[in-house]
């Protein structure tokens, strides 16, 4: 068992991978113009576990070994558990510019979610130890890794078994002496080409006939067979003076595909358990939203802080309309992060595990992701049209033209031209440009829809103590006891 540095962790990417980045083959991953960027910016998990001023949250003392470990490799035994991991969650983000590094979060998320149904399901029941194998594997390692889900599907209509192409969700092929060959295709897979592990798990309930897509595995990523299609989406900027997020960071998503890959059975954990297989989805669904609304507050903090920088840069912070804005973005900011705490709070045990409150994870998503658009038109309203009609890096760099900038870009006495550019290009980043488009994007459809959060929720709450209380105070039945309706407060 070794905690890995920053260099460990970028050398184990070059291991002949095979990456496809606009039509052409990357020879290596850490080395490449773009996706070197988010090699760099995944690193950081290593890169704080290394500062002391971090480590105490960062790297933990595992309860099964003594040993120093990465804390998302901590199985929450508790709600403070859980707590410290959306604490991990937010500050790793915050430290990444707003932008999640997920190459531990979301594949530990999966993991907790393996183990709980291995243990909860008798069919499931022969994989548990294999599972508890690859996660000590992957403690000891100190390894990233990645989780591909979400299948192509092809129509959406038609569920697996019926669809004209079979190979649109990932299903096993093949059994052979030692293990299994799987085909097909997952999407969205996140920073799985800047991983060392991808994991994969069913992105549905299954019936009987689907049982050859009810498959869960883990393959390095360089097995033969497995490739990857990656999206230059969102992040094409590279002048950090105009786009200061975006061009020094980079989240990967990619079309990943399984062509007649080998898994060894030491490294399957649901072959053919169609029963499974929606429970399975499910309960990595319950961390991986719990993840997702933890690493959504510093997005939130920085829409805040360019709102009120620029009204003071604008002369406009005192007007109450301004203040109005203000007070909305804090309230956002504040409810997202207060049902995530609550979330932990008031978590569940599921074998063992603490599990995330599912009403409050979903109300959490589900408030950030409905309100998002709104909160970008009141900073984008603040801002002023110029975070799109405004001059750029080579503008400023340029000696004539950057006298006219000093001139005629200076706002209130309280911030220079070069302030108020750097914050306004700034916000553009964030909300007018590719970058911007790809964040508006993945509120919607990052962890699941809008219509998803509200089935999840309706899916989870017992509506029948509420409609009892409802008939006893308007009179339509008499009697019931102490708990038989909800809680007040």
């Amino acid at each position: 068992m070794a905690l890995r540095k920053p260099e460990d962790y970028l050398e184990g990417l070059r291991d002949g991978r095979v990456v496809y980045y606009r039509g052409e083959r990357v020879e290596d991953v850490t080395t490449h113009p773009a996706l070197g960027r988010g090699a760099r910016h995944t690193a950081i998990d290593f890169r704080l576990a290394l500062h002391p001023a971090h480590q105490g949250l960062v790297l933990a003392d595992d309860p099964e070994t003594g040993q120093r470990i990465s804390r998302y490799f901590v199985i929450p035994r508790t709600s403070h558990d859980l707590l410290l991991r959306r604490q991990l969650i937010e500050t790793v983000t915050r430290e990444a510019r707003a932008v999640v590094p997920l190459v531990k979060e979301i594949g530990t998320d999966a993991l907790f979610a393996l183990m709980i149904v291995s243990q909860e399901h008798e069919e499931a029941a022969p994989y548990a130890e294999r599972v508890r194998a690859f996660y000590r594997h992957c403690r000891d390692g100190d390894l990233t890794m990645a989780v591909a889900q979400t299948d192509v599907k092809g129509d959406r209509g038609l569920r697996p078994h019926q669809q004209p192409n079979p190979d649109t969700y990932v299903r096993v092929v093949e059994e052979r002496p030692g293990g299994i060959v799987v085909r097909g295709a997952k999407a969205h897979t996140t920073n799985a080409v800047l991983a060392d592990e991808v994991i994969v798990l069913p992105t549905r309930a299954m019936g009987p006939e689907d049982r050859a897509y009810a498959v869960a595995f883990a393959v390095p990523a360089a097995t033969p067979g497995l490739r990857f299609i990656a999206s230059p989406r969102g992040y094409g900027a590279t002048s950090a003076f105009d786009n200061p997020v975006s061009a020094r960071t980079k989240m990967v998503e990619s079309l990943t595909i399984f062509d007649d890959v080998f898994v060894p059975f030491e490294r399957v954990f649901l072959n053919g358990e169609w029963r499974v297989a929606g429970p399975l989805a499910k309960t990595f669904v319950e961390f991986h939203r719990f993840t997702a609304v933890s690493y959504k507050p510093p997005l939130l903090e920085l829409l805040v802080g360019a709102a009120a920088l620029l009204a003071e840069y604008n002369g406009i912070d005192r007007a109450a309309h301004v203040r109005d804005k203000l007070a909305a973005l804090l309230m956002y900011l504040e409810t997202v992060r207060g049902l995530t705490k609550a979330a932990a709070l008031e978590s569940r045990m599921r074998a063992d595990i603490a599990v995330p409150d599912v009403v409050y994870t979903n109300a959490a998503k589900y408030y950030f992701a409905a309100h998002y658009h709104e909160m970008v038109r009141l900073v984008q309203d603040i801002a002023g049209g110029i975070i799109v009609t405004g001059p750029v890096e080579e503008d400023w760099q340029n000696t004539e033209t950057r006298r006219d900038l000093e001139a005629y870009l200076a706002g209130s006495a309280r911030a220079t031209a070069e302030q108020r550019l750097r914050a306004l290009n700034l916000v553009r980043d964030l909300m007018a440009s590719d970058f911007g488009g790809y964040l508006e994007v993945l509120a919607i459809h990052a962890e699941g829809s809008l219509e998803a959060q509200k089935l999840t929720v309706l899916m989870d709450v017992d509506l029948e103590p509420y409609k009892a209380y409802a008939r006893l105070l308007a009179g339509i039945e008499d009697g019931g006891q102490a708990g038989d309706y909800p809680p007040v407060g």
